[in-house]
């Protein structure tokens, strides 16, 4: 949302977003419609932005589970970069308990109305990304730096959110990043149909049928109503 930050930038809670494409500009809409109803309605909301997730059952075309599966296979990989194809994008990877656990945390200690950015423990570069992966595998890297994606148009080539925020109120990171990713690597080779896209579409569990729309405003103040009653609940844990 906050668009490519440049080296040695890291994006803080208020600074204003500004995002490259389609995809990120929804998501900083999604947020000020949320903030929106909060303002006009008193819905309770704290806000929380995360870098790059990774996990167990993650969806094969990300980027961690499409390393996996490539370089298993001896398959070129294709790696992001900056104009001139010597520098990859980098990212701030965070595995899925981590963000869990995050929410959590902001849960029991934030302040309704504020915004909360959760960094991963350290940047790696995709390159660097894809190296690990291959050190685990015991497989040789294939891959080619590509600096014009089109299949990627406005791709945002370096994140960085600023930690500093949720740092300062005790948080820290309960696992670590090169034992999380050993992890799912591990269970991802234990697990293949979850890089098979196919099988990962007909799972049980998935999206299989689309929600009833609802009527505009339908059922706000009994969502208000519920909204408040939570946050009192949780005061008082």
């Amino acid at each position: 949302m906050y668009g490519s930050a440049a080296e040695g930038q890291a994006f803080k809670e208020s600074d204003p977003h500004k995002p490259s494409n389609p995809y990120s500009a929804s998501k900083s809409a999604a947020e000020m419609i949320c903030q929106s109803y909060c303002n006009t309605y008193g819905v309770p909301l704290m806000v929380m932005n995360v870098m790059n997730a990774f996990g167990e059952r993650q969806h094969p075309e990300k980027f961690i589970p499409l390393c996996i599966n490539k370089i298993s296979k001896g398959e070129k990989l294709t790696i992001h970069s900056y104009k001139g194809s010597k520098t990859a994008g980098s990212r701030f990877y965070i595995h899925a308990r981590n963000i869990a656990g995050a929410v959590l945390f902001v849960l029991k200690n934030g302040k309704l109305g504020e915004k909360y950015n959760v960094q991963g423990e350290r940047e790696l570069d995709n390159l660097e990304v894809a190296q690990f992966v291959a050190r685990v595998l015991e497989k040789p890297l294939h891959y080619e730096m590509h600096d014009d994606p089109v299949s990627r148009p406005g791709h945002d080539l370096r994140y960085s959110l600023d930690g500093t925020k949720l740092k300062d109120m005790g948080w820290q990171l309960p696992l670590n990043f090169e034992e999380s990713l050993r992890n799912t690597i591990q269970w991802t080779l234990d697990n293949p149909e979850w890089l098979d896209q196919e099988h990962f579409i007909s799972m049980p569990g998935e999206v299989s049928s689309v929600a009833p729309a609802m009527k505009p405003g339908y059922n706000v103040d009994a969502a208000i109503v519920e909204g408040k009653a939570k946050v009192a609940a949780m005061a008082k844990l």
